[in-house]
């Protein structure tokens, strides 16, 4: 048995080079089933991707297939190739089942693990920035959220070993934010930077905050704004929440955008969840009119993902009532948010 995964990992590109000068296909599969079953820790996600490589190359019909196949692992095994913007290893991209790659995100359930709580109202789910962080940043790098709340993209930066600097307008959210995330940072022995702002993130001066750690850049922006009136964050004029009109909401979440992008680096990646809303009995595509407001700064649309959500809070045990009030009004249910995700030009 091997005593790790980076042994093993030596053993099996070893084993799979004499597999090449075999030439009984039976004793090619022998052989296969050999170091599959060398493998400790089959549960281990990195170790479940060889057994299942080699499980391809075991159903494979010609010899000069499974050499073409063998290589291939062998390279990947050897050989990093790795993401422009993260530290994954292409040359074993289908290791990483946990990564979404599809537009429509069907998430269950939210991550409740450490300190996450869907205590405060409206933070968003702990998957939403997981993803972003793993796939379009490197460990070290700095994450931003101009809207931190309860602190979720800050957990999330501190469990993949990223920095991480929010801005949160409420006091009384940053007192139990401070906590949250020193408990975070103390169960994970965490060496990651932090910095929690107090302020209006239309204003803040990043710079400062930047130079403290020696940085002049972020390399990922991740914004969660209040969905215009939705919700009512607090009673500050200079919460979004609070905005007398949509045009009001969408120019103030446009300076708050035009006050942190220039401390995006070049072709990284910034990202926005929103949702639409319903008001005098028509649908108001908000999410569209935030897409087009960024749109018309130094970016440009890499995708759009809708993400499911379950009932909120204040539709909770009235679902037959919405179900009522959704078929005499003549609309649709709720059940939907973007993920907008832009690259800086």
């Amino acid at each position: 048995m091997i005593a790790s995964n980076k042994v093993s990992e030596k053993h099996i590109s070893d084993q799979l080079r004499l597999i090449l000068s075999i030439k009984n296909k039976k004793k090619i599969l022998d052989k296969i089933n050999s170091i599959r079953e060398s493998i400790p820790d089959k549960q281990d996600m990195k170790n479940i991707y060889l057994i299942n490589e080699l499980e391809q190359i075991s159903q494979t019909k010609t010899i000069d297939r499974i050499y073409y196949y063998v290589n291939r692992l062998i390279k990947s095994i050897g050989e990093v190739k790795q993401g422009k913007y993260n530290d994954l290893n292409l040359n074993q991209w289908k290791r990483y089942d946990d990564i979404i790659t599809d537009s429509l995100w069907l998430i269950d359930k939210r991550d409740s693990s450490g300190e996450h709580s869907a205590s405060y109202w409206g933070n968003f789910i702990p998957q939403i920035p997981a993803q972003l962080i793993k796939r379009y940043t490197k460990k070290n790098e700095w994450v931003l959220d101009t809207f931190l709340g309860s602190g979720t993209t800050m957990i999330e930066s501190i469990r993949q070993n990223r920095n991480c600097i929010g801005i949160e307008l409420n006091p009384k959210v940053i007192k139990n934010t401070k906590k949250i995330i020193e408990k975070e940072k103390q169960n994970n022995k965490s060496d990651s930077l932090t910095t929690i702002i107090e302020g209006d993130s239309k204003k803040i001066n990043l710079k400062k905050y930047l130079n403290e750690h020696n940085q002049k850049k972020v390399q990922l922006i991740i914004m969660h704004p209040p969905y215009w009136d939705i919700i009512k964050f607090s009673d500050n004029e200079k919460d979004l929440s609070n905005s007398e009109s949509v045009e009001l909401f969408l120019e103030d979440f446009g300076k708050i955008v035009d006050n942190v992008s220039s401390y995006l680096d070049r072709d990284r990646y910034f990202a926005v969840v929103i949702g639409d809303k319903y008001t005098k009995g028509e649908w108001m595509p908000l999410g569209f009119y935030v897409m087009n407001e960024i749109l018309k700064r130094n970016y440009k649309l890499k995708s759009l993902v809708v993400k499911n959500f379950d009932d909120t809070s204040a539709k909770v045990g009235q679902e037959k009532l919405w179900r009522y009030r959704a078929l005499r009004g003549g609309f649709y249910i709720f059940k939907h948010e973007y993920i907008l995700l832009f690259q800086k030009k």
